[in-house]
This record gives C-alpha cells, structure tokens and sequence, in this order.
C-alpha cells in the first residue's frame, strides 16, 4: 500500500512540473516579446575635458604655511604694537587676571558714594570690581559699568603678531528660577 502511495505522489509531482514548464515557456515567450519592444534611451557619455598640465613654480614663491605670511610688511613689531604691550603691563598685578574671563559670572551691580560697581562670581567667590580694576588674562582694564554688563578694553595679539586694543564685554548673568 505504502508503494502504491508512492507511485502516485510521484506521478502527481511530475503532472504539477509539467504544468509549471507549460507557464514557464508562456513567460519566456512575454519577456522575448518586451525585450523586443522596448529601446532603452541612454544619454552618450561626453568625452572628458583635456588636461592641461602646469609647471610648479611654488619654489620661487611665498612658502604657503610658512611664517613669512604672519609677518606684516613693516616688519614684526613697530612702535605702537610695543607702546601698547608695554602700557599693559605698566600696572600692578591684580587678582582677578589670573582667571580667564569666560571663567568669571557678573552677579550684579551697586553705586557706592557715586561710582559704579560690579560683582564678579569666580570659582565660587565674590569679588567687588570698580571702572580702572584689571581683569582677565588679556589685560583687561575695565572701561565702564552697567546694571547690565561690564565693558572693558583688553590688549591682544592679532595673527601677525602685532598688539591690538579690542573692547569686550560681561553680561549680567541671572539664575534660572
């Protein structure tokens, strides 16, 4: 019985195979029909532009990296530069320009006996600024105060190396509640 069983399973497969070849050759047929009927349009390929070569004359010129390119014109320092550097430094050392500015928090500000003062949070303590105190590393002196903020003019090296006044500020910075 068990063969018998068999024997038909095995016939009734190779029946199921014959019709899948009878839609196999209908497929083949539509996809020969298509790949007759359809023309791909590709856009040609241009060919490419001709090269140029040019000879390297960077040997006679300005090394780009080199620091040749920081040193302006009329030299590396003139007079003003060094009258401003040595301006700077012609006063007695405060406190308060060993820390960098970004690190100091203006907490607020108050008149006493008609002057303008700030309060300056740093690392955790509080110190009382007035207009003419030095602060930051950049020596800052401070050129006016605010309820708002601090203005002070620092004294600074640009890329060339030349000593410039720029004006900075301090906001008042208030907690979050």
């Amino acid at each position: 019985m068990n063969r018998l069983l068999c024997i038909t399973a095995g016939a009734l497969m190779l029946s199921a195979l014959g019709a899948c070849t009878a839609d196999n050759d209908e497929l083949i047929q539509w996809m020969e029909q298509q790949h007759k009927e359809i023309k791909p349009s590709v856009a040609p390929i241009f060919p490419p532009k001709k090269f140029d070569p040019q000879a390297y004359l960077g040997v006679t010129g300005v090394e780009p990296f080199g620091t040749q390119k920081l040193i302006p014109v009329g030299g590396p320092s003139n007079g003003k530069s060094s009258a401003l550097l040595a301006a700077a430094k012609a006063h007695a050392a405060q406190e308060l320009e060993s820390y960098p500015l970004d690190s100091m928090t203006m907490v607020g500000s108050l008149q006493q006996g008609g002057k303008a003062h700030a309060l300056l949070m740093v690392e955790s303590r509080l110190h009382d600024v007035k207009v003419g105190d030095w602060i930051g590393q950049n020596y800052g002196q401070i050129t006016a105060i605010t309820d708002s903020q601090i203005t002070l003019r620092e004294t600074v090296q640009d890329p060339t190396g030349e000593w410039i006044e720029r004006t900075s500020t301090l906001q008042i910075q208030e907690k979050a509640r």
